[in-house]
């Protein structure tokens, strides 16, 4: 067993957003897993929820979530809600949260799992979150917790401007890189990409399929 939810663990390892920090310490992880796997929750490794999708591990979920930058006042889409868990830490750190996830049966059980935990900022949909959600578009900052083979333009266009982005990009059962895409605050000037770390993601499915 691990001891990832403690913060001088995480903060040993970079993770300095205390609010970031002080969230991740609310949250049961073992509430988001199916029950074969709730005696691992609390190691820092990914975890298999079913429908070939996983939970990440607890260090990479506190990396993103510091990489958004978020101050409270966010709107915030999230593509692929998986387990609820990473839903659940965007929810205590910002305005709303907008969810989307492919596959009915986890879109169903994470929202079962919000709302009886009393997360009433979280929108839900169930649906290619390649195509994001334009009708509630531009988000503040949108998190991508599956990869695509390469950023889907759609989801780039329903940032606001100054808005951020952390996305894993790379092949379908290769090393991926997790990137924090930042749009320009001027019209027309190419975003700012920075490629935090090597990564291993679900491929993103739908409309925007994996390649390679």
């Amino acid at each position: 067993m691990g001891d990832w939810g403690r913060a001088d663990y995480l903060s040993r390892h970079g993770i300095q957003d205390r609010r970031v920090l002080d969230a991740i310490a609310r949250l049961n992880r073992a509430d988001f897993v199916p029950e074969a796997v709730r005696e691992e929750a609390s190691a820092d490794v990914p975890l298999p929820i079913g429908h070939g999708q996983t939970i990440s591990q607890p260090y990479v979920v506190a990396l993103m979530t510091e990489a958004l930058q978020l101050q409270g006042d966010e709107r915030v889409l999230e593509v692929g809600t998986g387990s609820g868990y990473q839903t659940a830490l965007l929810s205590l750190l910002c305005r709303e949260v907008f969810t989307v996830e492919i596959v009915p049966e986890l879109a169903r059980s994470a929202r079962q799992v919000l709302r009886e935990q009393g997360f009433d900022n979280v929108s839900f949909r169930e649906g290619d979150g390649a195509l994001g959600w334009p009708e509630h578009a531009p988000f503040d900052a949108i998190l991508a917790a599956a990869a695509p083979t390469d950023v889907p333009l759609q989801l780039l266009a329903q940032l606001k401007p100054g808005g951020r982005m952390l996305i894993p990009v790379g092949p379908r059962g290769g090393t991926q890189q997790l990137l924090r895409i930042q749009r320009s605050h001027r019209a027309g000037e190419v975003p700012r990409v920075e490629s935090l770390l090597p990564v291993r993601f679900v491929p993103m499915t739908g409309q925007h399929p994996p390649q390679g």
